[in-house]
């Protein structure tokens, strides 16, 4: 695993080399629900930057890369209570009909556009877990943040918005799992998260949302730029 990743902070940076300095290099990592693909953004976020600065002496404070989690496009409860079906909408609460994806595709539509000395900072929402709910305009996106690594469960998505998003992106990269692998780590996510209150109901969601969801993920996913296998290592430990 972790010999790919580096393989990909690679070509990542040498296809950089060659974009033009008006344009952004977008890439949008997708996977199911506890695939790793936050580990995998975030790692390679990391590591671009490190290397942006070993080469060319860059602070911190002007990151090349950013990485912007799909999570804060998560309808607020409000919205799914004012749904239809309240109670089906919170009980399916990280299925794709419970994200905001028109606003997702309005700031890469903005991210997109060329650069030139009046672009301003974008902002992108964030997710508080404590609330659990959405904390607007909590992510910034420089001009000078050139890699735009995003993550989220349905970028790769080949329907409606999802599909206009992902060919709005530079790359696709898709991160494998086994289910059972991606359930072990759902649910003492979900039990710290609150999202469930013991082992028993967290495997409970994880097989009737998580990994109902993750399936239509994989069954309806467009091809994508790399595949990336999941795998449990010391160098490379998905959170």
């Amino acid at each position: 695993m972790e010999e790919q990743v580096n393989r990909l902070v690679e070509n990542t940076w040498t296809k950089f080399q060659s974009t033009p300095p008006t344009q952004r290099l977008l890439i949008a990592i997708s996977g199911i629900p506890g695939s790793g693909k936050t580990t995998l953004a975030t790692t390679v976020t990391t590591r671009l930057n490190a290397l942006s600065s070993a080469l060319h002496g860059k602070t911190a404070t002007h990151p090349i890369a950013s990485y912007i989690p799909m999570d804060g496009y998560h309808f607020t409860r409000a919205q799914l209570s004012a749904m239809p079906d309240p109670e089906a909408a919170h009980a399916r609460r990280g299925a794709a009909f419970t994200f905001d994806s028109s606003s997702l595709r309005s700031l890469i539509t903005q991210l997109r556009a060329p650069l030139t000395p009046s672009t301003p900072t974008y902002f992108a929402p964030s997710f508080d877990h404590a609330i659990k709910d959405p904390v607007e305009n909590d992510i910034p996106i420089a001009p000078t943040s050139r890699i735009l690594v995003f993550e989220g469960n349905y970028l790769s998505l080949g329907k409606g918005e999802w599909k206009e998003i992902a060919e709005l992106m530079d790359e696709l990269w898709f991160v494998e799992v086994e289910e059972e692998v991606a359930g072990s780590r759902l649910v003492p996510r979900h039990v710290k998260a609150g999202i469930a209150k013991d082992e028993e109901s967290a495997w409970k969601r994880v097989w009737e949302n998580d990994l109902v969801n993750g399936r239509e993920i994989v069954e309806g996913r467009v091809e994508v730029t790399e595949v990336v296998v999941s795998r449990e290592d010391e160098g490379w430990r998905p959170k």
